[in-house]
C-alpha cells in the first residue's frame, strides 16, 4: 500500500472511530457505561459496531470490491479467524471480499473506540462530592 492510501486509511479509521464513540457517549451516556456495554455483551456490540461499519463503508463509498481491497491493503497482518465462518456463506468473490473488509474493519474499529472511551473516561471532570 503505498503511503498515501496509508494515511487516507488511517484518516478513514479516525473519523469512524470519532464518529462511533461520540454515538456510543450520547446512547449510553457517557463513555463509562458506553465501554461498560462494549465489554459486557460482546455479541450485542458485535451486531452495533457491524451495523454501523456498513453504514460507514456507505458513506465513504467503501461498499464495492475496490473499497473492500483497499480496506484488506491496510490490514494485511490481520487474522481473519473471526471472520472466517462469514467467509463460507459468501457466494461470489465480491461478497468474500466485502465480508473479510467489513469483518476486520469492524474487529480494528471496536478496539480503538473502546481505546478511545478509555481515554475519554479518564479525562472526565471529578465532580465535587454532594453535601
Amino acid at each position: 500500500m503505498d503511503l498515501h492510501q496509508r494515511q487516507q486509511f488511517d484518516v478513514l479509521l479516525q473519523t469512524a472511530t470519532e464518529r462511533f464513540v461520540t454515538r456510543l457517549e450520547e446512547r449510553h451516556r457517557g463513555p463509562d457505561a458506553a465501554a461498560a456495554f462494549l465489554r459486557s455483551d460482546p455479541a450485542e456490540a458485535i451486531t452495533t459496531t457491524v451495523g454501523f461499519v456498513d453504514a460507514v463503508f456507505q458513506d465513504f463509498l467503501l461498499d464495492n470490491t475496490d473499497g473492500a481491497a483497499f480496506v484488506l491493503a491496510a490490514l494485511p497482518k490481520r487474522s481473519i479467524a473471526a471472520v472466517r465462518p462469514a467467509l463460507v456463506a459468501s457466494t461470489t468473490v465480491h461478497e468474500a471480499l466485502a465480508t473479510l473488509a467489513r469483518g476486520l474493519f469492524a474487529e480494528i474499529l471496536l478496539t480503538k473506540t473502546l481505546e478511545t472511551l478509555e481515554q475519554h473516561a479518564g479525562y472526565q471532570a471529578v465532580q465535587p462530592p454532594s453535601p
